[in-house]
């Protein structure tokens, strides 16, 4: 029996695909993901379950190195290639599915032209080998779409950064919050990770199961700023150059938003069955359905997660903030208007939406200055997700590691609003 011919067959029928989206590759990613669910292919939350890697968004330098490790983290076969818009996603997306197949289809695919996804080993676009080289199969799974089991679910934290041996960094030693000298561990969460802001790290030091110092890395940057886009806030952007955009537009753009937060809020809660309708209500506002198609299905969601006892029992208590000390942080938007726990804040999601779907369809012209932008009021010179990161280390010291992938996710940063087109060139000045 030929196992590597069948191996082959199987891994390209249906793929996994572990999805690493980059700053900038907001709309790149949605279009993946929805290509991935019309196709049934599942999706991978760490190297160890993946047969290909799909990079999405533009080619930022900076994150080249940890993509080659969690490229260096599959198992053979697999393949890996990079759609830097949402046009090439399905070309890409079919060039790697050739990739894994037996040698005769490979080399059918080989005449495709070398946009048609990527490029072949050697470059940063579609790869492929069949061998078992230098990959470190890696971390244990959680299943697909990203969920992680509640609390504990932290399969491939760093998202291919460390390389000690078991995926983690040797631990030193220091002082506890109560004097005593424990083991140190320095354990970097991201840039790469299932429901993780894209490109976001987050370096964390712990002694035994709590964070006891918190740095967060400045948000990878593109070689042609023109290329990354902030998808979310791309109706205030229009606006504040003096377009004219529908309210309507805006929010719902901003309350596909909200479920795409929640998207990942459930996931890494443990809770993918939601997680799945958030993101298909998500697609569904996004390609324009009309509010009388879409607000029934919003209302029962909005209600069923908000009444989950389950899930606030998960999240109570975790990651708490007053409203005064959000705004004084330079927080604003849902986060502020929470002023609580991570029940609170995902709970100001929901509310939010229900409040939009009457405006889905709203004529009137956006003011910037009226209507906020999915996570806070819009400035160019201070984007919103400036002050969530800063907020991060506030948070997350002190608290458990098990919850603070929970915390991230309650605040659910854009690192794309750090590094777009119109932020970068009101930075320049």
């Amino acid at each position: 029996m030929d196992l590597t011919g069948l191996t082959l067959r199987v891994a390209a029928a249906r793929p996994h695909v572990l999805l690493a989206a980059v700053p900038g590759g907001a709309a790149v990613r949605l279009a993946a993901e929805r290509l991935l669910r019309a196709r049934d292919w599942p999706r991978a939350s760490t190297p160890a379950q993946a047969d290909l890697l799909f990079v999405a968004g533009p080619d930022l330098p900076e994150l080249r190195t940890p993509l080659e490790r969690l490229w260096r983290d599959m198992p053979a076969p697999r393949a890996r290639v990079h759609a830097r818009t949402a046009d090439e996603v399905e070309d890409a997306l079919n060039a790697g599915r050739a990739l894994l197949g037996p040698p005769a289809v490979r080399h059918a695919s080989a005449a495709a032209p070398a946009d048609a996804g990527g490029h072949r080993e050697g470059d940063h676009g579609a790869r492929e080998r069949h061998e078992g080289d230098d990959q470190t199969p890696g971390h244990d799974g959680h299943g697909d779409h990203g969920g992680h089991g509640g609390h504990g679910g932290h399969g491939g934290h760093s998202g291919g950064q460390t390389e000690m041996p078991g995926g983690l960094p040797m631990a030193g030693q220091g002082a506890d919050r109560d004097g005593l000298t424990l083991d140190q561990l320095h354990l970097p969460l991201g840039p790469f990770l299932a429901d993780w802001p894209a490109g976001l790290t987050v370096r964390l030091v712990l002694q035994g199961d709590v964070v006891q110092r918190v740095d967060v890395d400045e948000p990878a940057r593109p070689i042609d700023d023109a290329a990354a886009e902030a998808f979310w806030v791309q109706p205030w952007l229009r606006a504040a150059s003096g377009e004219p955009v529908p309210v309507g537009e805006a929010v719902r753009r901003r309350a596909a938003a909200h479920l795409d937060s929640l998207g990942r809020l459930l996931a890494v809660a443990g809770w993918p069955a939601e997680a799945v309708r958030a993101r298909r209500l998500r697609d569904d506002l996004l390609s324009g359905a009309p509010r009388a198609a879409v607000a029934p299905r919003l209302e029962r969601f909005t209600r069923r997660v908000g009444r989950s006892r389950t899930l606030a029992w998960l999240t109570r208590g975790i990651g708490v903030v007053t409203a005064q000390k959000a705004r004084e942080a330079g927080v604003g938007g849902p986060a502020a208007r929470a002023g609580g726990d991570v029940t609170s804040r995902y709970r100001q999601w929901l509310a939010d939406i229900r409040r939009d779907l009457p405006r889905l369809e709203d004529p009137a012209p956006l003011d910037v200055a009226v209507e906020d932008s999915p996570r806070g009021p819009w400035s160019a010179e201070h984007p919103p997700s400036a002050a969530l990161i800063a907020l991060l280390p506030r948070l997350l010291e002190g608290a458990e590691l098990a919850a603070a992938r929970l915390v991230v996710a309650s605040l659910d940063p854009d690192p794309d609003e750090l590094v777009s087109r119109g932020v970068v060139e009101v930075a320049r000045g």
